[in-house]
């Protein structure tokens, strides 16, 4: 009787740390590359294997818009394997390997489509549409459509992982080569350098540009201050490793929230990098495999949390912490 109720309890302890979401939507049924989330969770973008690169409006669950990345009408191939929205929602970019095509969300229409010097891994757009594109190359683009072309050159190996501010004004990128830098995205010139032990998974500046969050594969994570340059707080990583898919700074900048390869969302606070909270996305009935990936976090204006990931599925969770 003693096993039977420890048992229970285990049960309930585990159920109340992986509350279920309280709403959640599929998307698509097909297989996906890439996915993103607006700033304030209203929109979603996703590049399917058979559809296409598709805009959806989640307040009204609709497919705004199907997107042909390629610029050859014959074309019908999706390989976009990167999505980024603007803060402002004003922007898209999607990017494959070889190319990239920015969108203007409203209209739907192409602004343009640009071929790459080397292989692309990563992109990011401000509300200004400038938007960065991190090589295999260790170089960087910062392209201002119709106004400028500049590359940065500052990392030994492939850049990883890229942010920008919302206002084009300052750019993160990370490498297999461990560093992070932080640049003036209009001028590529560093302000600050930081070296991690390890290659870099992910980068995140806030939307003022005032904070950076970067990761390496190895399980550390540290937020800095932009300002100094100075280490604000590491995250409390209990573990040997943990690496990130997605980061988000929400709720005025005091919450920093995570998802990674392995179903998992974490929302840490910024200040101390205590754990706040942690949530499991959901697999659909047909999944094949345990895991999923966590393709994208936000915060809509209810301060719900709202995700999105490689099971076609968007869910989201009521107000927290």
């Amino acid at each position: 009787m003693f096993r039977l109720i420890m048992l229970i309890l285990c049960i309930c302890s585990l159920t109340a740390c992986h509350p279920k979401a309280d709403n959640v939507f599929s998307i698509t049924t097909d297989s996906s590359y890439s996915a993103s989330l607006s700033q304030d969770a209203q929109l979603a973008l996703v590049s399917t294997s058979s559809n296409g690169v598709q805009l959806w409006d989640l307040k009204e669950e609709s497919l705004k818009y199907r997107w042909q990345h390629s610029n050859k009408a014959d074309n019908t191939i999706n390989n976009v394997f990167d999505t980024a929205f603007s803060a402002n929602a004003h922007y898209a970019a999607t990017l494959t390997t070889d190319s990239l095509a920015i969108w203007n969300v409203e209209t739907g229409q192409s602004i343009g489509w640009w071929s790459l010097p080397a292989s692309a891994q990563s992109v990011a757009i401000a509300n200004n549409a400038q938007t960065l594109v991190g090589l295999i190359d260790g170089s960087v683009m910062s392209l201002a459509p119709e106004k400028s072309l500049i590359k940065f050159l500052g990392h030994n190996e492939r850049v990883s992982s890229v942010s920008i501010s919302a206002d084009g004004q300052r750019a993160l990128t990370g490498s297999n080569d461990g560093q992070v830098i932080l640049w003036q995205a209009t001028t590529g010139q560093p302000i600050h350098q930081w070296q991690f032990s390890s290659r870099i998974g992910k980068v995140q500046l806030n939307q003022s540009g005032s904070l950076s969050f970067a990761s390496d594969i190895t399980g550390n994570g540290n937020i800095y201050n932009n300002s100094d340059g100075k280490e604000v707080t590491s995250l409390a990583i209990n573990r040997r490793q943990m690496t990130f898919s997605s980061a988000r700074f929400i709720h005025q900048d005091k919450i920093l929230v995570t998802g990674s390869p392995s179903k998992e969302i974490i929302l840490w606070q910024v200040q101390s990098g205590k754990k706040l909270a942690n949530r499991q996305i959901q697999l659909t009935k047909n999944s094949q495999n345990r895991g999923a990936v966590v393709y994208s976090i936000a915060s809509d204006a209810q301060q719900n949390l709202v995700s999105i990931s490689n099971q076609g599925l968007v869910e989201s969770w009521g107000p927290l912490p």
